[in-house]
């Protein structure tokens, strides 16, 4: 069934009354950035766990399935959901506005993705926070450090953006 796209007056109200929630129910801000680092030190204690439980990062923060692990399930299961619901996947693996740039190299595309990737979660990290945590639950709260953050991370997009397909 295609419902078309859906509203983002209705997915910004969905997503503040879910940070709502996790606020009222866990005292916890909605944040992903440490998940992924946790998920991180998880596959990391399965391929060389002396070497992982050594870094003073998984000291502090153990590598374990926590709630945080779950939203990003969550997000990917929901995203995939709205993407069928919205009519939004088409098989291809290559965006048109991709090719037309870059050419149909599935895998350059997926390796830029991943370089992407990596790029951001390093800066999620380096920022204390990604644009859940930022963007969302620290704008929410006024956090002018979020404020700041969020600035930055919309400033770097349209940047990458513009370098990437205008030049």
């Amino acid at each position: 069934m295609i419902m078309g796209a859906w509203s983002p007056y209705l997915v910004g109200t969905l997503i503040g009354l879910l940070s709502m929630a996790t606020f009222y129910f866990s005292n916890k801000p909605l944040s992903v950035s440490t998940a992924y680092a946790r998920l991180a030190g998880l596959l990391g204690n399965l391929l060389a766990k002396g070497h992982t439980g050594n870094l003073k990062f998984f000291q502090e923060t153990k590598p374990k399935v926590e709630w945080g692990v779950m939203l990003v399930l969550g997000m990917l299961l929901g995203a995939f959901i709205a993407a069928v619901s919205g009519g939004e996947i088409t098989g291809a693996w290559v965006p048109v506005l991709w090719e037309q740039r870059f050419g149909p190299d599935i895998a350059l595309r997926l390796g830029i993705a991943f370089v992407g990737g990596a790029i951001l979660a390093f800066g999620a990290r380096l920022a204390g926070g990604c644009t859940s945590g930022h963007g969302i639950s620290g704008a929410l709260q006024l956090s002018v450090s979020s404020w700041i953050a969020l600035v930055c991370f919309f400033a770097a997009a349209v940047a990458t953006a513009h370098l990437l397909f205008h030049l």
